[in-house]
């Protein structure tokens, strides 16, 4: 059992927290509607806002419209008191480019960039990453998007070659021991953003699945409103499916259009019978929206009842999606841990 006084200080960070995250969501609040809406005791709320106020987290708009007796203070949630730095990394037809942009605390982002370089190391992301924190002194997090699988701050498979096998989140970490580092693959970022962009009533099973030129497919899953990445982060690697070829085959038939619709298919047969989603989304710059037909005519050949045919969507261009997303996650891993609300992430 911890100790009383370790309880205690995740029991008041716990409630600072829900104080935050509910301004936040309100916009303006007094400490009596802070108060209500918390289920915190006045007393209690009043010394968290007078706390946020000193590290500059919130800010005093003023005295409230008096109906009589002493007016309250309103108070408002301060978005821009830090920033988190998001990177994304890509290799595409040849080309490789990082995408930097920044985002403030209610995730509006600001100066995206977009820079084409000769290679990608963990040097040169590195050196970028000390560039931009020297710009904004007030970045706690770094969110860095890859196409491909990290684990514990070490990446695995990765369609950048001189980043694969690199413990690019362990270094940055050990630079920056007072920011967050995120490390996460491009389907599972780009799957959050989507999923939020659907705006289920209820919480649903979800599934992105991306046929890129010239690489092996890749897939994002969300179940039950939550992102599944696996116990290794190598959930989504669907070119590992059983597809009863050869990898080098299958990069092949990726080339020709039966084969990137038998592959497709196929694909798309696996997630439906595996975790049954409400919709799945089809990117990549393979796919053509006329394609649609063809593929859910594909899936039931294959025997996969009506009733049990996702909504499917063909999105060419997930870029916007799979930016939010990363700035969804990025700004997460500043939350406390320990939360009465599990994190999404």
């Amino acid at each position: 059992m911890l100790p009383t006084s370790h309880n205690t200080q995740q029991v008041k960070r716990i409630n600072v927290e829900i104080v935050k995250n509910t301004l936040r969501s309100m916009g303006v609040g007094t400490k009596a509607s802070i108060a209500n809406l918390t289920k915190l005791s006045v007393a209690t709320c009043g010394t968290i806002l007078n706390e946020l106020l000193q590290t500059g987290e919130i800010i005093d708009l003023g005295p409230d419209e008096s109906s009589g007796g002493r007016p309250a203070s309103r108070y408002q949630f301060n978005a821009d008191y830090a920033n988190v730095l998001c990177l994304i990394i890509r290799t595409e037809g040849g080309i490789h480019s990082i995408t930097h942009t920044y985002a403030n605390l209610n995730g509006e982002m600001a100066d995206e960039q977009t820079l084409v370089l000769d290679e990608i190391n963990v040097t040169v992301v590195e050196e970028l990453i000390a560039g931009l924190i020297e710009q904004h002194h007030n970045v706690q997090s770094i969110g860095i998007g890859i196409p491909g699988v990290a684990h514990n701050g070490v990446i695995g498979i990765c369609d950048v070659p001189e980043l694969a096998n690199q413990p690019l989140g362990l270094r940055l970490k050990e630079q920056y021991e007072d920011i967050e580092v995120v490390i996460g693959n491009d389907m599972n970022l780009t799957v959050y953003g989507l999923y939020n962009e659907q705006q289920f009533e209820q919480e649903k099973n979800f599934a992105v699945v991306t046929f890129p030129e010239n690489h092996f497919p890749g897939a994002g899953f969300i179940i039950d409103g939550r992102p599944i990445t696996g116990n290794t982060q190598f959930g989504g690697e669907v070119s590992f499916l059983p597809f009863g070829v050869s990898r080098e085959e299958q990069l092949r038939m990726l080339k020709t259009t039966d084969g990137l619709q038998e592959l497709v298919v196929q694909t798309l047969v696996s997630i439906i019978a595996i975790i049954n989603p409400a919709a799945i989304v089809v990117t990549g710059d393979t796919m053509d929206p006329a394609m649609r037909d063809g593929l859910i005519q594909g899936c039931r050949d294959h025997h996969i009842p009506q009733e049990h045919m996702p909504e499917l969507m063909i999105r060419r261009d997930t870029r916007r999606e799979y930016v939010t997303g990363l700035v969804a996650v990025t700004l997460e891993s500043l939350t406390y841990r320990i939360q009465v609300v599990e994190k999404q992430w």
